[in-house]
């Protein structure tokens, strides 16, 4: 078969033939993969620096996709942990981690929106159990994550959903998507601790795609500014865009009810991640969550890894 190969940490993948994987334990079957998304999350690995990165070289990049069995069905699934990703014209799936997709599913959609949409989706119904009415910050909502994020925070009951990030024309495209209000992150430290004060002092959930500089500026400036401080705010730790590290004073912790956890790998098992997936899958063939992939052949993966993308809109390889 033919896959996206990446030999060294230090550069994009490159189209080669590779042994066809087999399928061996019980759950398993060999699927034809039809589109693959080209997450974040699918960069971090192929380049080494992802958390769950072991070193391992040679590998296939590609955290999930939509494949067919030989039967004819349709399957979304998440790779199983190992160096054999989805960037290929087959992969082997484990059932346990793949969910039969309806006859009629555009596999583009599917495998543009379900990896940035989980994140949010997970961690709003496994992380926590968002309120009806409840308000929301997304901090990076500028992001891919981020637009789908404000999008299922609404979908999910919130009564307000803030969006907050850097790019203006990405932030004028919130509204059109559901966001009441968005915050921009540009500017010095004062001001954009000031905005967020003014816009979002009193929501109940932040989900945080940036961390870093970012949320060392944001806790405070929500903490200090809210009318209640006894009133408990939950900080959903998802992506870390804006750096790995924060300085968190100790007495944020005390004269505030803060909460704070993170939403990924670990903190939710894989049978739970999955298990969210399905209701998700719905909203998106549905046409409920706003989806724009941009189709590239898995033989320009080099060309793919470089190429930029418009507002809202996710590179999917098609073998």
């Amino acid at each position: 078969m033919h896959a996206a190969v990446v030999r060294s940490f230090g550069s994009p993948p490159r189209f080669e033939s590779f042994p066809t994987p087999g399928a061996s334990g019980d759950h398993e079957v060999l699927v034809d993969v039809l589109a693959t998304g080209l997450h974040p999350r699918v960069r971090s690995a192929a380049n080494g620096s992802h958390y769950t990165s072991d070193g391992t070289l040679p590998l296939i990049p590609g955290f999930d996709a939509v494949g067919r069995t030989q039967e004819g069905e349709l399957l979304y699934f998440v790779a199983t942990d190992t160096a054999l990703g989805t960037m290929a014209e087959k992969a082997v799936v484990d059932r346990r981690r793949a969910i039969t997709l309806p006859p009629g599913t555009d596999p583009a959609d599917v495998a543009a929106a379900m990896n940035p949409g989980m994140s949010s989706w997970v961690a709003l119904r496994s992380r926590i159990s968002l309120r009806p009415g409840s308000s929301v910050l997304v901090l990076g909502a500028t992001g891919n994550a981020g637009q789908l994020a404000v999008q299922i925070a609404g979908h999910l009951g919130a009564g307000r959903v803030i969006g907050a990030g850097r790019d203006p024309e990405r932030l004028r495209l919130l509204k059109g998507v559901g966001a009441d209000e968005t915050v921009s992150l540009t500017g010095d430290d004062k001001t954009v601790a000031d905005r967020l004060g003014q816009a979002a002092a009193d929501v109940d959930v932040v989900i945080d795609y940036l961390w870093g500089h970012v949320t060392q500026q944001a806790m405070p400036a929500l903490l200090t500014a809210r009318a209640d401080r006894s009133k408990a705010l939950t900080w959903i730790q998802i992506g870390s865009m804006a750096g790995q590290n924060i300085t968190l004073p100790s007495p944020l912790l005390r004269a505030a009810n803060l909460n704070i956890m993170g939403s990924g790998q670990g903190s939710v098992t894989t049978a739970g991640i999955v298990a969210e997936l399905p209701p998700l899958a719905e909203q998106i063939v549905a046409g409920t969550l706003s989806v724009d992939p941009l189709l590239i052949p898995l033989s320009q993966v080099e060309q793919a890894w470089n190429t930029p993308t418009a507002p809202g809109q996710r590179i999917v390889l098609t073998p």
